[in-house]
């Protein structure tokens, strides 16, 4: 279990709050055939020269007004650097994400060409897993008819005609077991990707339409018949209790 494994993901001063808990994490793992690459979109370089001083390897992107534009830009930036310099895996792997160390070598033993770890978010009045099951048409049917007005929402905003379009979310119940699950997607938090993935795909976004890169990746991902995974034996902290600011907040 050889593979070249880059490492890393869009960052900006917005991250700034969780630096020394990530860089504490990604520096102590346990494979050694990784390299780290973190993609800057701030307005201004303060940030930048604050990570290059902490000798990582970081890029200075442009500065896009729309929070979509600026992550997804910065995404295609690792994702063409993967694939320039011949590495067979990019783990995404978001700045307020801690896993544990062994990380890698847990995502690679799966060989999966997409794989998540797990971590979670708020949602209402709970926590849940950012990984969504897939349903069969009963299940949409019963969705399409809820009185939940979120439900409804996300239906609607998403023009969403189809079982195979939706997930349902994960309940932590489901996740406590360690198990490698297929599932319909998860955000781009901590997800292992194979090169054969990224060849495929680029990262964007509807604008006529809700979510963010993670959303339509793994629709792409559908539409080329690649499978997603989980391994819920990875659980990882979110760093979002301490957090400066809300993603309602930013121009998307």
């Amino acid at each position: 279990m050889n593979k070249k494994v880059l490492v890393g993901c869009p960052t900006s001063g917005y991250h700034e709050y969780c630096l020394d808990d990530y860089y504490t994490s990604i520096t102590s793992f346990s494979y050694k055939n990784y390299d780290l690459l973190l993609v800057d979109n701030s307005k201004n370089d303060s940030y930048f020269n604050k990570l290059k001083k902490l000798n990582l390897n970081v890029i200075k992107d442009e500065f896009k007004e729309k929070a979509r534009d600026r992550v997804i830009n910065s995404r295609n930036i690792l994702r063409d650097y993967a694939l320039k310099n011949n590495y067979d895996y990019l783990l995404s792997l978001e700045q307020d994400i801690i896993p544990p160390k062994n990380i890698i070598e847990k995502m690679l033993s799966s060989k999966k060409d997409i794989i998540s770890g797990i971590y979670f978010k708020p949602l209402k009045d709970k926590f849940v897993p950012l990984v969504s099951k897939k349903i069969d048409k009963k299940t949409f049917e019963i969705l399409k008819n809820s009185q939940d007005p979120f439900v409804i929402k996300k239906i609607k905003e998403n023009k969403i005609t189809s079982y195979d379009q939706v997930g349902q979310w994960m309940t932590a119940e489901e996740v406590e077991e360690p198990r490698i699950i297929e599932i319909h997607e998860a955000g781009l938090g901590c997800v292992l990707i194979s090169r054969k993935v990224l060849e495929k795909i680029r990262f964007r976004y509807n604008p006529e339409l809700e979510g963010f890169d993670d959303t339509w990746f793994y629709h792409d991902a559908r539409i080329y018949g690649f499978k997603a995974f989980a391994d819920t034996s990875i659980k990882c902290k979110h760093l979002i209790k301490n957090r400066p600011w809300k993603w309602s907040d930013l121009k998307k």
